[in-house]
């Protein structure tokens, strides 16, 4: 299956570079210069990328419990230590991300079963139930918990990875919708409640499309996944810190 696009000149390590710049850029701004738009505005691009690279992951991951429990782990600390800190109850983006790979986990587990030779049509239903469930389950838990960037931002990788198709389905569905600009666009459709239900600011999010439709489809040659696992709570906590010290100076 060809992966890339006619202009794919960014392989997965830069998508990631760009999104933790133009996430530390938004925090930046959101700690030290608050009034100015334009921080916000560059901190758009990161959120979508991020999806994107997380459906991605789930998709090439041949260790799929071990991508999930690397996540929600480094969620489950991160929540500890903001709670200590300032007692707030509000869920991290790792907490977002964690149900979203929950659900792209079902996703991908009614897939198989829907292509699969021979499988039942009780098996099928089933499936596709679960899935269902999933999105049901991450649901409710966005009107029970305030979950960074809502329902909607839970469900942007699992757009993403919509048509990501087992290979038994290639000979069944059009290669074009299993190709990156496909894939971009879907993650582009449930941007638009996600930019309805945020604000103002959020529409910007729709650059990172043009960004991802240079994708390659490959990796990198470098192993950076642990830096980018690290690097949201890392940040945030440098940050902090350094805004205390100035604050309290």
């Amino acid at each position: 299956m060809n992966e890339k696009t006619n202009f794919a000149i960014l392989n997965g390590n830069t998508l990631k570079i760009i999104a933790a710049i133009t996430m530390l850029c938004d925090h930046v701004g959101l700690f030290f210069f608050p009034h100015i738009s334009l921080f916000r505005i560059i901190g758009r691009l990161a959120f979508p990328i991020f999806a994107f690279m997380i459906a991605e992951g789930v998709h090439h991951t041949k260790r799929k419990a071990r991508y999930f429990l690397t996540i929600f782990l480094l969620a489950v600390l991160f929540q500890i230590v903001r709670f200590y800190f300032t007692g707030s109850l509000t869920m991290c983006v790792l907490v977002t991300f964690s149900l979203s790979i929950l659900t792209l986990f079902a996703l991908d587990y009614a897939k198989k079963s829907l292509f699969a030779d021979g499988t039942s049509a009780i098996r099928k239903t089933i499936a596709v139930l679960i899935f269902l469930f999933s999105i049901a389950s991450v649901y409710v838990l966005n009107l029970v918990f305030e979950i960074d960037y809502g329902f909607w931002g839970c469900m942007l990788p699992v757009f993403a990875g919509l048509f990501h198709l087992p290979q038994k389905a290639e000979k069944r569905i059009p290669l074009l919708l299993d190709s990156i600009p496909a894939r971009v666009l879907t993650m582009g459709i449930s941007l638009v409640p996600l930019a309805l239900e945020i604000g103002w600011v959020q529409p910007y999010s729709f650059f990172a499309l043009l960004i991802l439709f240079l994708y390659s489809g490959k990796r990198g040659k470098r192993k950076m996944k642990y830096f980018f696992y690290i690097f949201y709570p890392l940040h945030l906590a440098l940050l902090e810190g350094i805004y205390l010290l100035t604050y309290y100076w």
